[in-house]
């Protein structure tokens, strides 16, 4: 019998290990009672004797990672037991490209996070559902907080249930629908942009997208050459947001500096449009009355624009000026040789000055405090970010750069290194995740 067939069958039933509760277990409790909320989950110390139901996360069985011979995936991602549940259910739920999709993105975190210790913001949510370490002591006053709640049934502490327990399968439970609605329907989103960049017959500018109705689309235009997508507003009227550049922060094109942050009188004089309404100070989007108005808007963004490309280089802050110069301009020739770099904009800025350090001889820390650092490295970033590069060129200490890098690659932002292969120099950028 598949484990499909186990989880629907009549009285179908699963036993996982009691104690302290964690991400892998309650998500593979939460996607066996997605499948069949009439399951029943017995949690204990060991698996009983001739069990026939399905066993998980204890007893170094079939879906267990606790033996000596777990699985790993290809790409060294150690299975936990909800990717292993996962690995045979996905398909069934997502289809096969989703549910890898989902494993990628979803799963794979988790298990990670159970056999590695890797942190992880949603396994330390569902692990503070467990009761605190003194919850014994103030057993009352726990009981009190959650009286509103129905009390277990005898029959449910028999299975080793905990109201903690069931309180972290329930929210797990509602991530997974709500992730399982959001794949399918970005999926929906996918195929109906298909179609409608199949059946465009623009007329105009094919860098505008006009929508009869809203639609994600934001990750499939990128490879195209779209700057601008109109749709109408939920709250009346047009929306216009522009469109991202593949692999940047930046956009194809943007609404004119002098629009942003207007709203109504004085957007409309700004542009010319009577219907204008509201313009984000970020400029990530805008607002007319009319579709008409809406394209025009686009087409004056796109007969102003004219912003070269921008690469931020960062240098040591000891180097000597005339080494600087001969470097930079070495630089600057390699950085126009890269796709699309030809006109860049190079600036260039001096890493911040070593701290004060307090020393032991040939050992030393930061003298300055935790959050006195994170807020000078904060105020760095922010100044790089001003100039909206497309990418920043990194060649300096390591100490003084990868604080840096680790800030700007949080913010997704591409970081470009040097390297030697075969004798010659390349640019290389930091691949995503490293």
């Amino acid at each position: 019998m598949g484990l499909l067939e186990q989880i629907k069958k009549p009285n179908a039933k699963a036993f996982t290990h009691s104690g302290k509760f964690h991400a892998d277990d309650v998500f593979s409790s939460a996607l066996l009672l997605y499948l069949n909320p009439q399951i029943t989950i017995t949690r204990g110390n060991r698996v009983p004797e001739e069990y026939d139901g399905i066993v998980f996360d204890i007893g170094r069985g079939r879906y267990d990672h606790h033996q000596r011979d777990s699985r790993v995936r290809e790409n060294g991602v150690p299975y936990a037991a909800f990717g292993l549940l996962w690995e045979e259910l996905g398909s069934g739920i997502l289809g096969e490209t989703l549910a890898q999709r989902f494993d990628e993105e979803f799963v794979q975190p988790l298990d990670n996070n159970d056999n590695t210790g890797e942190k992880n913001e949603l396994a330390t949510l569902i692990g503070n559902f467990n009761p605190v370490w003194d919850a014994q002591k103030n057993i009352q006053k726990e009981e009190e907080s959650i009286s509103a709640e129905p009390a277990l049934t005898a029959e449910e502490k028999s299975r080793g249930l905990t109201k903690e327990f069931q309180r972290a399968v329930q929210m797990a439970g509602m991530i997974l629908e709500n992730k399982f609605a959001r794949y399918r329907a970005d999926a929906r989103a996918d195929a109906q942009i298909e179609e409608v960049l199949s059946a465009r017959e623009d007329l105009t500018d094919t860098r505008i997208l006009v929508l009869s109705e809203f639609v994600p689309c934001q990750k499939r235009l990128k490879e195209t050459d779209i700057a601008f997508v109109i749709f109408p507003s939920n709250r009346g009227g047009y929306c216009i947001q522009p469109q991202k550049k593949p692999d940047s922060m930046n956009y194809k094109c943007s609404f004119p500096k002098q629009w942003l942050g207007l709203e109504n009188e004085e957007l409309q004089k700004a542009t010319g449009l009577a219907s204008a309404g509201f313009c984000h100070k970020g400029g990530f989007l805008m607002t007319v009355g009319d579709e008409a108005d809406a394209i025009r808007a686009c087409e004056i963004s796109l007969e102003e624009y004219e912003q070269k490309p921008v690469i931020v280089c960062l240098w040591d802050a000891g180097e000597a000026q005339e080494t600087k110069n001969c470097e930079r301009e070495e630089t600057e020739q390699l950085l126009r040789q890269i796709p699309d770099m030809t006109d860049a904009q190079i600036c260039h800025m001096t890493l911040p000055l070593l701290p004060d350090l307090e020393e032991q001889g040939v050992y030393a820390e930061v003298a300055m405090e935790k959050e006195d650092w994170k807020t000078y490295i904060k105020d760095f970033v922010k100044q790089i970010l001003e100039y909206k590069p497309e990418a920043v060129y990194v060649t300096a200490d390591l100490f003084a750069a990868y604080p840096v890098v680790h800030a700007l690659r949080k913010k997704h932002m591409p970081v470009l290194m040097h390297a030697k292969k075969e004798g010659k120099t390349r640019i290389v950028r930091l691949p995503s995740g490293s």
